[in-house]
């Protein structure tokens, strides 16, 4: 049995790369009327309350084209079920939408929305930031110019004409264990009561599995064995994926870095049955939307997987 998808993986988007080196094609596609732009405004997506639950708002007819043309330039996503998608970022621009929603952080809905919706509007918001900060070239300085339908950048300068392609920093994220008991920590940014999973970057050189002991045993000293990849989630806040594990730890004892967690502390699962759990705000878990949730909650069920280090 295949195991559910994380929120915002886009599994349900053809990304067609092979029509973007097309540009009569991309072309065409936006001037159609099967288009559909989703637009951000500051890594904001536009996201309408009117029914009560919150819903994607995808432009398309005249308004859509018409947005498209407001926009610096138009981002191809791809298809979801023939239908053509483009993310524009209209940051700055006179581009009257407050009547059909409001500009909202991903975070705050996405566990709200279809889970198709929340892919295809972490997508956007993922690459017009990327867009944003890539408009001058890393190597020479100079400018950059749009290419292949939004997915590179290509340096103008023609001593250097550097390519430059949207990047995704990958994160390592795991919920640590030993017995009946798991390790969760406090980040100093987290807000009262929340305690999630043990997470961190990826360094150069290092295996996914190096990152999980490493960024373990500086946050809280302990070290770990049995590392089991569990699934992963992209987390377009602002550009990471992150990669889930569980991983076993050869003691209860720790000690927290405090420049890296506020705190930490081991939580059985009769602890974390929901009848169990305070009331008070002083203890919860992280989103639904996350990828932390579901590793706790996997542990939880006492969920199973392939172990890829011993």
């Amino acid at each position: 049995m295949q195991n559910p998808r994380n929120p915002y993986s886009s599994a349900e988007i053809d990304r067609a790369s092979h029509e973007r080196e097309n540009e009569e094609r991309i072309i065409e596609l936006v001037s159609s009327g099967e288009a559909r732009f989703v637009p951000i405004d500051t890594e904001r997506n536009l996201v309408s309350k009117a029914g009560g639950n919150p819903e994607a708002v995808f432009l398309h007819g005249m308004m859509g084209r018409a947005i498209a043309q407001v926009a610096d330039h138009h981002i191809f996503l791809g298809y979801v079920e023939g239908t053509p998608y483009f993310a524009v970022d209209v940051t700055g621009k006179d581009a009257p939408l407050n009547e059909l929603g409001e500009f909202v952080d991903l975070r705050q809905v996405g566990a709200l929305l279809f889970a198709r919706e929340g892919s295809i509007l972490a997508y956007a918001r993922g690459m017009t930031y990327w867009h944003r900060r890539h408009r001058y070239c890393g190597v020479c300085g100079a400018s950059t110019r749009v290419a292949r339908a939004g997915h590179v950048r290509i340096c103008t300068n023609d001593g250097c004409r550097a390519e430059h392609f949207p990047r995704t920093d990958p994160a390592v994220i795991m919920l640590v264990h030993h017995g009946d008991k798991c390790l969760l920590g406090r980040g100093k940014q987290f807000p009262r009561g929340m305690h999630s999973t043990l997470a961190g970057f990826v360094e150069p050189g290092e295996s996914f599995e190096d990152a999980v002991a490493r960024e373990v045993y500086e946050e809280v000293k302990v070290r770990v064995r049995n590392v089991v990849y569990r699934s992963s989630q992209p987390w377009p806040f602002p550009a990471s994926v992150m990669i889930g594990f569980h991983a076993e730890a050869e003691s209860l004892d720790f000690e927290v870095n405090e420049e890296e967690l506020a705190s930490a502390r081991w939580m059985s699962r009769e602890e974390l049955r929901p009848e169990n759990l305070p009331t008070d705000g002083s203890f919860f878990m992280p989103r639904r939307d996350s990828i932390a949730r579901r590793l706790i909650e996997e542990w939880l069920g006492h969920e199973a997987g392939p172990s890829i280090s011993g």
